[in-house]
This record gives structure tokens, C-alpha cells and sequence, in this order.
């Protein structure tokens, strides 16, 4: 048996929508393991994170390892992002819970903002409910004026330095019966919400005390969860929170007791929205929603990033059901509210765009036009080609035109899981679609598409409905996309890579040796986090900046004795300071990083300025929130240098493959990306193949393995226009279509953002503009 080392084996794990990647460092081996395996696959394991690590458990030590009782004592520690919460979410699959909220607000959550998805439909289709219950509670408080005089014998000082008079105290009595009921329908997962509770949390907390000391198993505060200001997010936010976390639990529990020793001695962390990593005791369901896709962030900040010349970067995460893309400039951009399945969730978490254009997105010809998804194949049964009788997605049509390579692809699929992928079965079924469209277009007289051109148009599509998101996080927000390196990752990406960065002017692409798992590798590279966040109302001015700092030093101790108590060296923390701001009559805060000169207003009025494209100078900024971020520094995994080897590199050509690509077949290169020597240049046409992940190289674009063994492409711009035609182009309609609904979004988001009216900011009503 192999005794545990004192650095043992370090599984680093992204369970995503399609599949779940493992990566693991391995005691006494200068290399690494990968396994890849869908993420859902009841006939052959019960859960893909844990079959992964009995998988390189099993191959390393030479002996079976059972899926009941996996040896956790080689194990130093396992990280994991994960989807649960977040598929919790999507499927309504959560702990049934009940909302206690003050009482005449029974339904604010109910109502929300009243935004409907489709404007001018008559029927309103909402999304189903979180909670299975209400309890109206009899307690009220409300905001005193500055000037207002009132008993001192009934007011209150809250957080934010503001007095409040209570109307209503808690009545803890018609409380205690109405939990009684509840507990007696078996909810036993309740999320509290009352009037102004972020800023003055008395009522809460002694709603909450009661709650617990009744038996509730899960019991969630407003005031803790989070403490900002807008009642309908901060309860949704409370709601999430007490909706997942019992879900949550019960997957770890799951997770923790197919372990010999329920992993008491290894140390477990799962990763958060905002980047950062926490223990699995701490994990919730609010910070949660973006667990995998922020491990992907954490990879190329930390490897496609070059603090010497600062050059931004935008992350380009192209998996199976879903394309996430993300800007990183130096610092994690993060934004404080973000929706989900109909749910306002209000919690730190990094600026993530998402569209749901992948791998397995569906393939359809309706309306005359090529239109791909939103829905998806994915993992079961998938796309055609995975042998389980599947639906056409874009990975067909990249298979189909050669961009992708069954004889260099996992030989993962069929109801065996043995099997490579079927390009026969592809090509038919895009053959039987082909002839579909040319018979709707030959009754207008029109020539036929070959089954190339069908397979190439909806790539092209695929890439314009991608590009929309880059724009939205880069040109909406006033930088200029061209002078942005696109750092390409997921199953994907590295496909559609050089065509994404053509249609934005990117003359610069980075491909990770581990793209088809970064996410997975990024979760393994993280850092330990701590937060805490307090409401403030305040105008920013010097005497008040005393007051600011002091609350924040103050923040900033609660964060460090934190990590602290989880081992941490003072030397391995670091903090970060930030302050929510806005100007007054304005409803749009920005969450202002403290600059190195200590100038919050001057870097508030530069953000500002480059947001919205103007400034509003003399006006009061007011600050909202305050809030400290400290980060622990992690033994985490390492990069290593690929050894300078001096080999051939006609060593590493594999052979040669049709690809069609600028309308023809190209006899192209395939090369083993693992066996090229660092600084080796190679132009395309060339298909770079490793275990996770194929790189296409398009013609007029030239790429270079650098010493870690990443591949870097340089893309030539495009000079000529493209000949004008009058003729009737499905793909030309698809595409501008995406490119007219672009603009739209863009100016309606700038409308919601500057807006102070009601309908446009919070309903979304932009007829009434």
C-alpha cells in the first residue's frame, strides 16, 4: 500500500454541464494525470468526480479500487468546481423552503420587478417559485428622516450609521405558531427577509434565533447572506441561498462517504462565483452558481496574462452546452448582481458573460435561416456523433468538415463508453438537413448548398452568436477589442478560435496546454478567500473617508483572523479594499478597487467616464457599500516548463487529414501539440492534436509553442472585402440577424444602466423610452 507522502496526490476537479475533468498531480512523478469522462453517465458510475480520481487512483498504484470505498489516505487535498447548485437551480430541484418576510410583503418576491422576457407577449410565462411557503411576520421598522425628530425610546442605529424608528417589534409569539406550522408541513429550510434587515438586522437575527432553536436545519438571513440595499434582489439572494445549500450538503455528504474515511484528514475546497476558494463547511448556494466557469477565469489570469506589458485578455470558454467569456486586466472583474433561471441573485461573483452556443447546441434550419440553439444536445444523449442516437449540434459540423479528428479524439463514446467518434453518422445526418434547406430553396429558384457549405455556415453562425458577449464585456464597456490577447480554452474553443478573433480584429490568440481543462487546472491554481461586505450611506468626502477606512480596517480584521483559523500565515494574506459608489439622483453604483494614491472619487469618475461615455461633474458621490476581499495564498498547482529538447520537429507530425476551410479541402497537418519543441513556428493550415482538446489552426495564421508548452497564434487581418453578391444567403440573414440583435442589446443595457426611471431600469420596458 502507498503510504501517504507529505505531498500525496492533489486532485483538482470542474464537473460542467457535458463533462467533468480531472487533473491531478501525482506523488513522486514529474508529470501529471487527465481524465475526462461525461458528467453524467448512470449506467457506468454514480458520480463523475469521484469516478475520475478512482480512475488515476486505480492506474497509479497498480491495484482495483472500488467505487463504494475509494482510499482517500494517498490524497493531500481535492478541489472542485461544480455544477449541483447550479443545476438545482435550473431544474427547480432545490430543498423546499419558506420565505419569511415582513408582513404586507407576502408577494414581493412574487413580483419582482415585473419584467416580462418577451415584452408584447400576452401570455406571461414567470419562473416557478423558489419557496413553497409565506409567513408574513409582525414587525416593522422604517428610515428617519436626518432632520427628523422622534421618542429616542423607539429608535434604532443601524450599520449604515442611519436612524430607525420601530413601528411593529417582533412578535415572537404569532412567529413561534406560524414555524410550528411550517415544520409540521416538513419544510425545514427557511430564508427570512425583512424591511431595511441590511441595515438594521435585530429583527432577523432574533427571527432567526428562534427559527434554529425550533429545529430548522437550514436557516438563512438576509443580513448575513447579503447585506445590500433592494429588497427583491437581496431576498432572492436569501432565497438561493436557503433554496441550495440542503442540496448542496446532501451532495457532499454523498460525495464525502464513498471514501474509506469520509475525507476528514484531506482537505476538501470548492470553488466560488467571485474566483476564490473556500472549505466545504462554507460552501453556499448563492456563491456557488458560478463555481466551474471561474476556475477557467483563474487559469488564464494566471498563465495568458503578462503583468510586464499589461495587455488585457479576454477569456474564451467554448464547452459542451454553454460559451463563457470573461475580461481580465490585472484584476478580477467582478459584478455584485447577476440573474439566473429567472433568479436576481445579489453576491460577488466574477463578470462572466454567458451564451448558450457549445459544442452540443443544436443545429436547425427554420424562417429560411441557420439558426443554432439555444438548446442542446448534451452529454446523453448528445450529439449525433457520440453513438447514442444524439441530435446534429456544431460539434457534427466540425467533425464533418474534418476541424476535429475521431482518430485523435477520446475513444469515450457509444453505450460502452469505448468507442470513437461516428463522422459517418455525422456526415448523414447533416446530409438529410442539407437536403431539407435545398429543397425549401430550389421551389425560389435558387442553387443548392453542398453538405460543406451547410456544415460551414452554421460554424459561422455559431461564431457571431459567441462574439456577441465578447463585444457586451469589452466595446459596451468603452476598450478597444483589438488590443485584447483572446485566450481560447474548453473542449471547444480552440476550434473556433481563429475565426472569433478575425471577426473581432484580435490579432493575438493563447491556447493553454491544458484548454480542454483549464477550468479544472485554474480551480487548482486558486487562492483561498474571504469577504464580508456592510451597507453604508454616506457622501464621499474627506472627514468622511475616516469613518470609511476605520469600517474597513475593521472588515479587514474579520477576513484575515478568518483565514487565519484555517492555517494561514499573515504573510500569505493579502487584502484588497473596495468601495460601492454612485452619484447621487443616480441608481447605477461601480464597485471602485482602492487605487494606489487612495483617490476613490478620481478612479470612481474615470470608471464612470469610460462606462457611460460621460461624467457627472459636482454632483455628490455617494457611497453604498463597503466591502474587503482578502485572499490566502495556496499551495497550489504549479507550472512547469516544458524540457528543451532539441528533436525534430517533424517528430511530432502525426500525418496529414482533409479539412475544409476557406471553401476547399486542405490536405492538412496534423501535429501532436505534447511533442512539438518550445519555440517552433507552425502556419496553418495544421490541426494541433493532445488528449483534451484539438487547436485548428485556419489559414493565414501561424502558431508557436512556447517554453511551457502553450501554443500562442498570431492572426494575419483581413485585407480584401468580401465580393458582393445579391444573392439569398440563409447563413448572411443568420449572421446579421445576430449582428442587428447586438446593437439592440447594447443600447438596451446602456438604457437600463443610465435609466432613472422605473420601468426602464427595473421592469425593462423600453417602449416607454
Amino acid at each position: 500500500m502507498l503510504v501517504k507522502p507529505l505531498n500525496g496526490f492533489r486532485f483538482s476537479i470542474d464537473r460542467g454541464g457535458t463533462f467533468t475533468d480531472v487533473y491531478a498531480e501525482v506523488p513522486g512523478e514529474p508529470g501529471f494525470r487527465i481524465v475526462k469522462l461525461l458528467s453524467e453517465d448512470p449506467d457506468n458510475y454514480e458520480d463523475a468526480p469521484r469516478e475520475g480520481i478512482r480512475r488515476i487512483l486505480e492506474e497509479v498504484l497498480g491495484r482495483p479500487v472500488s467505487p463504494d470505498q475509494v482510499d482517500e489516505e494517498c490524497i493531500d487535498w481535492i478541489r472542485m468546481g461544480t455544477t449541483v447548485a447550479t443545476n438545482a437551480l435550473l431544474e427547480r430541484k432545490g430543498a423546499p423552503c419558506a420565505l419569511l418576510v415582513t408582513r404586507g410583503f407576502g408577494d414581493i418576491l412574487r413580483i419582482g420587478y415585473q419584467e416580462r422576457p418577451d415584452l408584447f407577449d400576452l401570455e406571461i410565462r414567470r419562473p416557478e417559485i423558489l419557496h413553497r411557503a409565506v409567513v408574513e411576520v409582525d414587525e416593522r421598522i422604517r428610515l428617519l428622516g436626518p432632520d427628523e425628530e422622534h421618542d429616542p425610546g423607539g429608535v434604532v442605529r443601524g450599520v449604515t450609521g442611519e436612524r430607525f424608528l420601530v413601528l411593529r417589534p417582533l412578535d415572537r409569539a404569532a412567529l413561534r405558531a406560524d414555524l410550528e406550522k411550517i415544520l409540521a408541513r416538513g419544510i425545514t429550510s427557511v430564508a427570512i427577509v425583512f424591511m431595511h434587515g441590511h441595515a438594521w438586522p435585530g429583527h432577523e437575527q432574533a427571527a432567526g434565533r428562534l427559527a434554529r432553536e425550533m429545529g430548522f436545519t437550514q436557516v438563512s438571513l438576509s443580513s448575513e447572506v447579503m447585506p445590500m440595499t433592494g429588497i427583491v434582489a437581496r431576498g432572492d439572494t436569501t432565497l438561493v441561498d436557503a433554496y441550495l445549500n440542503p442540496h448542496i450538503r446532501a451532495y457532499l455528504a454523498g460525495f464525502r462517504q464513498r471514501f474509506r474515511g469520509r475525507l476528514r484528514q484531506t482537505s476538501l475546497l470548492f470553488m466560488q462565483s467571485d474566483g476564490g476558494l473556500t472549505n466545504a463547511g462554507r460552501f453556499s448556494g448563492s456563491r456557488a452558481i458560478l463555481s466551474g466557469p471561474a476556475g477557467g477565469v483563474v487559469g488564464y489570469a494566471s498563465t495568458a496574462f503578462d503583468p510586464l506589458d499589461g495587455r488585457p485578455v479576454i477569456g474564451f470558454d467554448m464547452g459542451g452546452t454553454s460559451t463563457d467569456v470573461s475580461r481580465f486586466a490585472g484584476d478580477y472583474e467582478l459584478r455584485m448582481e447577476n440573474e439566473t433561471a429567472g433568479v436576481r441573485i445579489q453576491a460577488p461573483q466574477l463578470d462572466i458573460r454567458t451564451v448558450a452556443a457549445g459544442g452540443g447546441s443544436r443545429l436547425f434550419f427554420a424562417n429560411n435561416m441557420f439558426v443554432v440553439g439555444p438548446e442542446s444536445a448534451g452529454a446523453h444523449p448528445g450529439p449525433v456523433c457520440y453513438r447514442k442516437n444524439g441530435h446534429l449540434a456544431i460539434t457534427d459540423a466540425n467533425l464533418v468538415l474534418g476541424r476535429i479528428q475521431a482518430d485523435f479524439f477520446p475513444r469515450i463514446f457509444g453505450p460502452s463508453e469505448d468507442q470513437p467518434l461516428d463522422r459517418e453518422a455525422a456526415w448523414q445526418a447533416m446530409a438529410d438537413l442539407t437536403k431539407r434547406i435545398n429543397a425549401a430553396y430550389r421551389a425560389k429558384g435558387l442553387p443548392p448548398f453542398t453538405v460543406e457549405e451547410v456544415a460551414q455556415g452554421f460554424i459561422d453562425v455559431a461564431n457571431e452568436v459567441m462574439v456577441r458577449p465578447i463585444r457586451e464585456i469589452s466595446v459596451q464597456r468603452g476598450f478597444d477589442i483589438k488590443e485584447h490577447v483572446l485566450a481560447t480554452f474548453g473542449g471547444a474553443g480552440p476550434q473556433h478560435c481563429c475565426g472569433i478573433a478575425r471577426k473581432l480584429g484580435i490579432r493575438k490568440i493563447f491556447i493553454h496546454r491544458f484548454s480542454g481543462i483549464l477550468s479544472a487546472y485554474g480551480i487548482g491554481r486558486a487562492d483561498v478567500v474571504s469577504e464580508r461586505q456592510q451597507p453604508a450611506s454616506l457622501v464621499l468626502t474627506p472627514d468622511a473617508m475616516q469613518q470609511v477606512h476605520a469600517t474597513l480596517d475593521r472588515l479587514a480584521e474579520q477576513t484575515r483572523q478568518e483565514l487565519r483559523e484555517q492555517g494561514f500565515a499573515e504573510a500569505a494574506i493579502t487584502t484588497q479594499r473596495f468601495l460601492n459608489l454612485r452619484y447621487q439622483g443616480t441608481d447605477t453604483p461601480l464597485m471602485i478597487a482602492q487605487p494606489h494614491d487612495h483617490d476613490f472619487a478620481g478612479a470612481f469618475c474615470r470608471a464612470y467616464q469610460r462606462e457611460f461615455g460621460f461624467s457627472l461633474q459636482g454632483r455628490d458621490i455617494l457611497v453604498q457599500d463597503l466591502r474587503v476581499r482578502s485572499r490566502g495564498r495556496t499551495n497550489g498547482l504549479q507550472r512547469h516548463r516544458r524540457p528543451d529538447t532539441a528533436e525534430d520537429p517533424r517528430a511530432a507530425l502525426l500525418g496529414t487529414r482533409p479539412c475544409y476551410l476557406d471553401g476547399r479541402w486542405h490536405k492538412t497537418p496534423v501535429y501532436r501539440l505534447e511533442a512539438l519543441p518550445p519555440a517552433h513556428a507552425i502556419a496553418g493550415p495544421a490541426i494541433l492534436v493532445q488528449d483534451t482538446t484539438t487547436i485548428l489552426v485556419e489559414p493565414r495564421c501561424t502558431a508557436r509553442i512556447t517554453e511551457y508548452g502553450d501554443a500562442e497564434i498570431t492572426v494575419e487581418p483581413e485585407h480584401a472585402a468580401p465580393a458582393a453578391t445579391t444573392r439569398v444567403d440563409p447563413v448572411q440573414l443568420a449572421i446579421f440577424s445576430n449582428l442587428f440583435m447586438s446593437i439592440a442589446e447594447q443600447m438596451g443595457r446602456m438604457l437600463e444602466k443610465t435609466a432613472i426611471s422605473t420601468n426602464i431600469k427595473e421592469r425593462r420596458d423600453f417602449s416607454c423610452a
